[in-house]
């Protein structure tokens, strides 16, 4: 790593904070501050920031500001490379040992939470999926309303969103592989916790009506910026059906390129869809961590507080 990102190292690198919140709510930009006045690390908590190439649709941080902070889980891998939880959990690894190794401080900042959840919680031991359980699945999901259908059945509690077909399947390749609904199956094989660390999370809380307004800037910015170039040149290089081209911003550009759509209705699409998104984080994060919640002044000054202890 550069000896420019180790200047004014200091002797404290804990607590280890990690930044949530919905997308859109003025995350990086808290992160980038703290960590410039604190010379702190930051890891991105993003699942589409990991990829190479996926620029405008990720909000990813300019090419200056990657160069003011060291940033972790950026441009990890390309899209047609996989990447889960371990792999995240990987970047957390590399990230912290640089830290400490170089008395630095580390932030943990993004809006995909799920990884953090996991990171503390831990996983279920993930089954290996014969073929006969994945054909299964592929052929239920030919109708996907019924292939939701089918799992609200065996599991009343499923939290699962009807259009996320991603998780629809794996929980489908768990019931035909072990005849238990993932819930069923998570109990049967208890999750061990990946990290020892305590880490301290802030969840940034924003006004609706401001968060819905920054959301359509956002949404436009990204459209100025020449979103759909470069959805256009990620599907000449990429198959569409990969699990980052299906992510908000990239899907909708898809089906303008497709002439599903025309611009006006991109626009109100990456809209519709970046506030639905919004509000999924807003109810996972309430209810999955115990967490420090408050504006972005808040949050400032309560890191604030964290790090001059």
């Amino acid at each position: 790593m550069d000896d420019k990102y180790k200047r004014r190292a200091t002797s404290i690198t804990s607590p280890i904070i990690a930044i949530i919140g919905s997308t859109s709510s003025g995350k990086t930009s808290i992160s980038l501050e703290i960590a410039k006045k604190y010379n702190a690390i930051i890891l991105s908590l993003d699942s589409l920031l990991v990829y190479k190439e996926i620029n405008i649709s990720s909000a990813k941080p300019s090419a200056q500001e990657l160069s003011e902070v060291l940033h972790f889980g950026i441009n990890e891998i390309y899209p047609d490379e996989k990447f889960n939880v371990m792999d995240f959990a990987n970047c957390y690894f590399k990230a912290l040992k640089y830290a400490k190794q170089n008395k630095q401080r580390l932030i943990i900042v993004g809006g995909s939470s799920f990884y953090l959840k996991s990171l503390i919680d831990g996983l279920s031991p993930y089954p290996t999926i014969d073929e006969k359980a994945k054909s299964k699945a592929k052929e239920l999901l030919r109708d996907k309303q019924n292939a939701y259908n089918f799992l609200k059945n065996i599991d009343k509690e499923l939290s699962i969103h009807q259009n996320d077909t991603y998780r629809i399947e794996k929980n489908l390749e768990i019931y035909f592989q072990t005849g238990y609904c993932l819930k069923e199956f998570n109990k049967q094989n208890p999750k061990t916790p990946i990290i020892k660390e305590k880490i301290n999370i802030l969840n940034l809380q924003i006004e609706k009506e401001t968060l819905n307004k920054q959301i359509i800037i956002r949404s436009k910015n990204m459209i100025k910026q020449g979103l759909i170039n470069e959805v256009q040149y990620l599907s000449e290089k990429y198959n569409t059906k990969l699990k980052p081209m299906q992510s908000i911003g990239i899907k909708e550009v898809l089906e303008y390129i497709n002439k599903k759509i025309n611009e006006d209705e991109l626009e109100s699409l990456i809209i519709k869809n970046t506030k639905a998104l919004a509000k999924r984080q807003r109810t996972f994060n309430k209810t999955q961590f115990d967490c420090f919640n408050g504006d972005k002044e808040e949050i400032k000054n309560k890191i604030n507080d964290m790090f001059t202890l």
